[in-house]
């Protein structure tokens, strides 16, 4: 069955990661549904039977989005608040449509991956961070396997990255679509 991306950005049109991951995404119809929330409801209004139903029409399940405030966009949690429900997603009464089915996330973070450790600039890592995704997914028995990040080039002023003084972001991106396609069908 195919994979169904949900993808959750307010400008997806300006953005650079995640914009060109649904690009690459949407060469591959047979293998990927891109489901862009903003476009979708522009209003924030959420039909949570017609999501549900998407979801039950395909196999594995990626929450595709950058990470804001250190969460997801809004959106994003007021999806997850409205469709994933009791008596569908967990509970007594037949909440078992996750039940087994593979989850991950694909996030991009605007700064580097050593401002997301103990010692680095946030002390938290992007996994501390993303842990309520994981146990969202836990408690409505899903198969959760991670997620896939893409950090940033944020710096301080006059700051490079150790051997990668030279190394476009370009080349960086590039080699991520490759990367994130490759963990989407290995999941």
């Amino acid at each position: 069955m195919k994979t169904l991306v949900i993808v959750t950005h307010p400008s997806l049109e300006t953005s650079v990661i995640n914009k060109r991951w649904v690009e690459e995404l949407k060469q591959y119809p047979e293998k990927y549904t891109v489901h862009e929330l903003h476009e979708v409801y522009p209003d924030g209004n959420i039909d949570a039977d017609k999501e549900q139903q998407l979801i039950e029409a395909h196999g594995n399940l990626v929450l595709q989005f950058p990470i804001y405030w250190f969460n997801c966009p809004p959106l994003l949690k007021k999806w997850l608040d409205d469709v994933l429900a009791y008596g569908w997603a967990y509970g007594s009464n037949g909440g078992n449509k996750l039940k087994n089915r593979k989850v991950a996330l694909a996030v991009s973070a605007g700064v580097r991956k050593e401002d997301y450790s103990e010692e680095g600039r946030y002390r938290y890592t992007l996994e501390h961070l993303l842990a309520p995704f994981e146990t969202t997914f836990l408690y409505c028995n899903a198969d959760y396997r991670s997620y896939f990040a893409f950090y940033g080039t944020e710096k301080k002023p006059g700051e490079n990255e150790p051997g990668k003084e030279n190394e476009p972001i370009a080349n960086k991106l590039e080699n991520s679509v490759q990367d994130y396609l490759n963990f989407v069908d290995n999941l």
